[in-house]
């Protein structure tokens, strides 16, 4: 029986993309590489700060982590909030699952604090149980230890859970933590790529994965 759905963020409620672009050239500029596209930076988001920077710079200077992810937050903590807006249907489709008594948590590479600030921005606090994000965890997605632990404090069992996501990353991290995983085409990974991992279900966006639960019932 499911009790529980756990959601990635990026992509798959929300979209965040000018946030994270803006923040993301703001720290590359300061550091002194040039900026990406508008197309490479979309295929990072979901990506840890780390692994995006590796991706972007194709260097795998410590150090210069360490400086990307600071002035990275330095300029989110301005614009990404603003700049970030949650998909057509969203509340109402938490809401429903709510009604329904199926517990919800967020596990992401987002900043706990930030999905915090982009909840309360549209009256949604309320409808999550549980937030898991990059500072909660040692190691972050493909890991599954934010997705275990979420599962814990919502008192189930991987059996009774789904994790919802937009990404290959959050494929794997199901895959690891053992979970059903179900995917949504509101981010870049086609449906093909979507094929190659033992997706239970495969959905346009986040109404159709409503639709797909209430089937389980």
């Amino acid at each position: 029986m499911l009790k529980a759905i756990i959601f990635d963020f990026d992509y798959t409620l929300g979209d965040s993309t000018n946030g994270i672009a803006l923040s993301i050239n703001y720290a590359l500029e300061e550091l002194g590489y040039a900026t990406p596209n508008i197309t490479d930076i979309k295929k990072t988001i979901g990506l840890s700060l780390t692994e995006t920077y590796f991706t972007l710079t194709s260097n795998d200077n410590l150090d210069e982590v360490e400086q990307f992810t600071k002035l990275f937050k330095e300029k989110a903590d301005s614009v990404m909030v603003a700049n970030t807006e949650l998909y057509a249907g969203v509340k109402d489709v938490l809401q429903k699952l709510k009604s329904k008594g199926y517990k919800i948590a967020i596990v992401t590479a987002k900043f706990h604090y930030r999905i915090e600030q982009i909840l309360s921005k549209f009256d949604a606090n309320e409808l999550i149980d549980i937030i898991v994000g990059a500072e909660d965890v040692k190691i972050e997605k493909p890991n599954p230890e934010g997705l275990l632990w979420a599962i814990e404090h919502l008192e189930a069992i991987n059996e009774e859970v789904l994790y919802v996501g937009d990404s290959l990353v959050d494929a794997k991290t199901a895959e690891n933590a053992k979970v059903e995983f179900v995917a949504v085409l509101t981010g870049t990974t086609t449906r093909d790529d979507f094929r190659s991992y033992n997706s239970a279900y495969i959905c346009e966006n986040i109404s159709d994965v409503c639709k797909y639960v209430l089937t389980l019932e």
